[in-house]
C-alpha cells in the first residue's frame, strides 16, 4: 500500500491512499493523517466544511512532502563509485549529517537555487521511512519493524557551500533542499522489499536526460546495517526519514531545469529548479 499528502483545492493538507489506475498513481482513497502529523488531524478535526473526496491522478495535485519527521539523518558516500567521483575514499564507518525538516518539498514545488551559491546538485536517494520509535539496536533484532516504509530523495546540494565550510550544515540544508514523495509504500506484499533482497535502482535525469543509474545492491552500509549505526546514537521517531545515499553521476542544476528521480513502485519524484 502507499499513500500521499497533498493541498485540498480549500488548502487544508490531506492524506489519501494511493493506487495504480491504467498505469497511472491515483489517489484512490482518504487516509487519516500518521499519528506524527499532529497539525493535519487537528486541522481535520476543526475543518467545518469538509470536501467530497475525489478520486484523482497525483499529477493533477498540489503534492505535498508525504512525511513529517522530527529528523532527517542523511548517508553520505555510500557508494564506492561516487565516493571516487566526489575524490574521496570509501568511508570506513557511515558518514551521516543532518538536514533540517524546513528543508523538505513536495514533488512538483520549485527547488530555489540560493543566490549565494555558484553550484547546487542533484542526488537521487532511495529514503527509509521509521515506523515505530527505535533506540539501540541488537545486532540480531529484526529491524525491518520499525520501517513504515520507503520514499524517494533528492539530495540538494549547494556544493561549492559544502566544500568551503568544511561541514555539510549550509550546503546541505537550503530551505527546498529536501524534495521527497511523491508517496510512500508501506513494507508489505506487492511493494519494493529492499531490505529484504530485492535491491532497486535509483533513475536520475535532468531535463529528461538519464545522469544517475545505480542499485541498491551496491550501498556500501546497508540498511540494516545503517539503522543499528544510527540508532546507537540517537532515537528515531515515527515519521524520521532517512535517505540512504546516491549512486554516481551527480552533477549541477540550472534555473529552468527540471529533475526527476525514479525508483520503481515509488513513482517519479519530480521538481524544477528556479533562482532564489
Amino acid at each position: 500500500m502507499k499513500y500521499c499528502k497533498y493541498l485540498s483545492p480549500s488548502g487544508v493538507p490531506r492524506y489519501a491512499w494511493v493506487e495504480r489506475q491504467d498505469g497511472v498513481l491515483y489517489a484512490a482513497r482518504p487516509m487519516i493523517a500518521p499519528e506524527e502529523d499532529l497539525a493535519v488531524r487537528l486541522a481535520a478535526l476543526e475543518d467545518n466544511s469538509p470536501e467530497a473526496f475525489t478520486a484523482s491522478p497525483l499529477e493533477s495535485l498540489s503534492l505535498l512532502p508525504p512525511v513529517t519527521p522530527s529528523k532527517i539523518i542523511c548517508v553520505g558516500r555510500n557508494y564506492s563509485e561516487h565516493a571516487s567521483e566526489m575524490g574521496n575514499e570509501v568511508p570506513k564507518e557511515p558518514l551521516l549529517f543532518l538536514k533540517p525538516p524546513s528543508a523538505l518539498l513536495g514533488s512538483g514545488q520549485a527547488v530555489r537555487m540560493p543566490a549565494l551559491s555558484k553550484r547546487v546538485d542533484y542526488e537521487g536517494e532511495l529514503a527509509i521511512v521509521i515506523g515505530k520509535r527505535c533506540r539501540s539496536l541488537g545486532p540480531d533484532e529484526d529491524v525491518r519493524q520499525y520501517i513504515r516504509g520507503y520514499t524517494v530523495v533528492n539530495d540538494v546540494t549547494a556544493r561549492d557551500i559544502q566544500k568551503s565550510d568544511g561541514q555539510w550544515t549550509r550546503g546541505k540544508g537550503w530551505d527546498t533542499f529536501c524534495p521527497v514523495g511523491p508517496v510512500v509504500a508501506l513494507q508489505g506484499p506487492g511493494e519494493i522489499d529492499p531490505l529484504g533482497g530485492a535491491p532497486v535502482t535509483v533513475t536520475t535525469r535532468l531535463n529528461g536526460a538519464v545522469k544517475q543509474n545505480g542499485s541498491t545492491a551496491d550501498l556500501i552500509f546497508p540498511i540494516d546495517f545503517l539503522l543499528r549505526y544510527i540508532t546507537a546514537f540517537t532515537t528515531l521517531q515515527p515519521g524520521d526519514l532517512i535517505p540512504t545515499g546516491t549512486p554516481s553521476g551527480v552533477g549541477p542544476m540550472q534555473p529552468g531545469d527540471t529533475v526527476e528521480v525514479e525508483i520503481g513502485g515509488l513513482g517519479v519524484l519530480r521538481n524544477p529548479v528556479e533562482s532564489e
